[in-house]
């Protein structure tokens, strides 16, 4: 369902669905069930919100549907969205909070967001009984807000590996077949969300620096006239009319299924992250596990991920130049060293290697299961 639909249905719906949910859950003590909750957007941090769900269960901890925390009482509701923890509908409420806090520096212009976010963790620095950060600058960040430190946790993202396997030429060539992409051309691809809104993204969403990417592009396709880029993910408009400006020829797959990502990875030869902030993000470890030629931006958790060099490249910031020469250098000179340490890095971030620090921090969060 939509949103739009969602919100037309929500006069009728939501009487019910309270009811029922107070009904399941009147007997419940305080703290005893873990409500895992995304944005409902159907994108990564709906995805974060299952992979929690997913640990705690291995962990022994009892899961309920995040979507029960609008009508549960006192419960343990993790956020994977700190936009949404920090909104009053959820700092009022009598639940135990938690959230992720991935990226979000405030100052930053062209993200007001940022701003009023901090200002809401500085305001209750102890409403939120754990935070969870995938790296050092937002670990700072969320420590300068006067969070205590024993309720903030350092935990990066992870990936489902067995969903993300190492490509190899048959399945380059299959995934080419698949998507319509030419099978000499050299493919860039590019997996986000860098549109404003959920629509079509016309607009382009500055932090994820859609502007970079297409300038590092053109710089490219000076170089490789071959050059094909792999678009994946909603809201990817305005990526899309810049390209058709520069006749810079595009495949925009629309896919349902990890799997179907995965395979979009295999039909690439090199994977730019052109970001201005992040948390991760999440294609840096899976072009890792697949095998793709990483070059990003230094953001986030990449920061932390790649070895320059080593099992991808790192660029500064807004260096659409370093982004396009890094690119052609991986198209033309990567090997296998650099393939098989991404695929190494990547399996030491796989979800379930993970566990042990989501126990800390879940323990006291949430009452274990007996």
């Amino acid at each position: 369902m939509t949103r739009g639909a969602r919100t037309l249905a929500a006069p009728v719906v939501r009487p019910l669905a309270r009811g029922f949910v107070r009904a399941r859950t009147s007997r419940w003590g305080q703290a005893t069930r873990l409500l895992p909750l995304g944005d409902a957007g159907g994108w990564s941090v709906d995805e974060d919100a299952a992979h929690l769900a997913a640990a705690a269960r291995r962990l022994g901890y009892r899961v309920a549907p995040g979507w029960w925390a609008r009508f549960a009482e006192g419960q343990a509701v993790f956020l994977t969205s700190h936009f949404e923890a920090l909104a009053p509908r959820w700092l009022e409420t009598s639940h135990r909070l938690g959230t992720a806090y991935l990226h979000g520096r405030p100052g930053t212009p062209y993200a007001p967001e940022f701003d009023a976010a901090f200002a809401a963790l500085r305001r209750s620095p102890r409403r939120l009984d754990r935070i969870q950060v995938t790296h050092a600058e937002m670990h700072e960040l969320v420590l300068e807000a006067g969070v205590p430190a024993e309720r903030v946790h350092r935990i990066p993202i992870g990936i489902d590996l067995e969903h993300f396997p190492l490509g190899g030429d048959d399945e380059r060539r299959a995934a080419r077949r698949r998507l319509g992409l030419p099978r000499q051309a050299v493919v860039v691809g590019s997996f986000q969300k860098d549109g404003v809104g959920w629509d079509e993204g016309h607009e382009p969403k500055l932090v994820k620096g859609p502007d970079i990417l297409v300038r590092a592009l053109e710089l490219l396709r000076v170089e490789v006239p071959e050059l094909h880029v792999l678009l994946t993910g909603p809201a990817r408009g305005y990526v899309r009319r810049e390209l058709e400006r520069l006749a810079i020829p595009y495949v925009h797959a629309r896919l349902r299924s990890r799997p179907a990502l995965a395979s979009a990875y295999h039909a690439l030869d090199v994977y730019l992250v052109a970001s201005r902030q992040e948390g991760g993000p999440k294609a840096v470890l899976e072009a890792m596990a697949a095998g793709v030629p990483l070059v990003s931006t230094r953001v986030g958790q990449a920061t932390e991920v790649v070895r320059d060099g080593e099992n991808g490249w790192l660029v500064e910031v807004e260096d659409a130049e370093g982004l396009a020469d890094r690119a052609l250098a991986a198209v033309r000179h990567a090997g296998g060293r650099v393939r098989e340490a991404a695929r190494a890095t990547a399996e030491g971030y796989a979800n379930e290697r993970l566990d042990a620090l989501w126990d800390r921090l879940l323990e006291g969060f949430v009452a274990r299961a007996r």
